[in-house]
């Protein structure tokens, strides 16, 4: 297989996850850019053996141990090899065999770090509209509050149209992972907020167009990701303490919280948008954490003990 027949069946590979396998658009991006690094790579490597023969299996045994040098993280990693492993199993499919091994790294399973129900609330009520370095605080206000109320992705956030929100029934339709639809649900608050935006700010930046898009920017467009991320690290400022803020962090708060609550891990599961229970298990991993550290620092006997060396200590100074 030469270059030029790679990067073929790469665009037909990309063409058949958008079409055939309806892949999500985070996950065609990412996969494109995996594989115009392996072909970018190709060609340095080429240009600077002008004899360089070899199989694409050696070519990709080559890139591995590179990005294994480059000690790119492990998440990564394990994401450009399931890249590569699903582009072996179509060119398979289209009678192009490739006989590569791809071993993924075993993962660290980091706990989803958190904010407090104080912190929330200390940035969604105790931080005013005026306070707020934006021309649309009711915008911003807005989009903080729905993915708390909701726990709904950054790209599932954006991607709300004014029709999917039922304000009757508190609810929206969000398009997930796999464009698999759910509905989520949300409270008083967020719905007074939301109308609010919506009075206030949506029509001044329609600027007289058409959007059917409920979050939108200064050029009456749909929001985009990144700026929603934007608004987060705005919001971040306002924290007493170094704690990093981000939409997906608001979502790990939002089932951490309705776990604490008793909620239970099926309802936070679909809730989520979660394929497996597994991916869901990870918060009572959070709220066991935060129990072993209540224990620790409230229980009696723990207090008992701490008073017991403060005695010793202090009767050790008087001799």
């Amino acid at each position: 297989m030469n270059l030029d027949f790679l990067k073929q069946k790469i665009s037909e590979f990309l063409i058949f996850l958008e079409v055939e396998k309806n892949s999500a658009p985070n996950t065609l991006r990412a996969y494109k850019v995996d594989l115009e690094q392996f072909i970018a790579f190709w060609q340095r490597i080429a240009a600077k053996e002008k004899d360089l023969k070899g199989s694409i299996e050696k070519i990709l045994h080559r890139y591995i141990v590179f990005m294994f040098y480059k000690k790119i993280s492990k998440a990564s990693l394990a994401r450009k090899l399931s890249c590569f492993r699903s582009f072996q199993v179509f060119l398979r499919s289209n009678g192009v065999k490739i006989n590569v091994s791809f071993k993924s790294p075993k993962l660290d399973r980091k706990l989803p770090t958190v904010l407090t129900v104080d912190e929330i609330f200390y940035l969604l009520d105790s931080v005013k509209n005026d306070d707020l370095p934006t021309k649309y605080p009711f915008r911003d206000k807005a989009i903080f509050e729905l993915i708390y109320a909701t726990g709904a992705r950054c790209a599932e956030l954006v991607s709300i149209k004014l029709n999917d929100i039922d304000f009757t029934n508190k609810a929206v339709k969000v398009l997930g992972k796999g464009s698999k639809e759910r509905i989520v649900l949300f409270g008083e608050k967020a719905k007074k907020v939301l109308k609010k935006y919506i009075e206030k700010e949506r029509f001044l930046l329609l600027k007289k167009q058409q959007n059917e898009y409920l979050f939108l920017n200064n050029s009456g467009s749909q929001l985009t990701p990144r700026s929603v991320q934007r608004i987060f690290e705005m919001f971040r400022k306002f924290l007493k303490i170094d704690k990093n803020l981000t939409p997906h962090k608001v979502r790990h708060s939002f089932a951490t919280h309705l776990l604490n609550q008793g909620v239970d891990l099926r309802v936070i599961q679909e809730l989520l948008g979660h394929k497996n229970l597994g991916t869901t298990e990870i918060y009572t991993r959070v709220t066991s954490a935060e129990l072993a550290k209540m224990c620790d620092e409230k229980h009696p006997l723990n207090k008992m003990d701490n008073l017991i060396m403060d005695n010793l200590i202090i009767g050790s100074k008087e001799k």
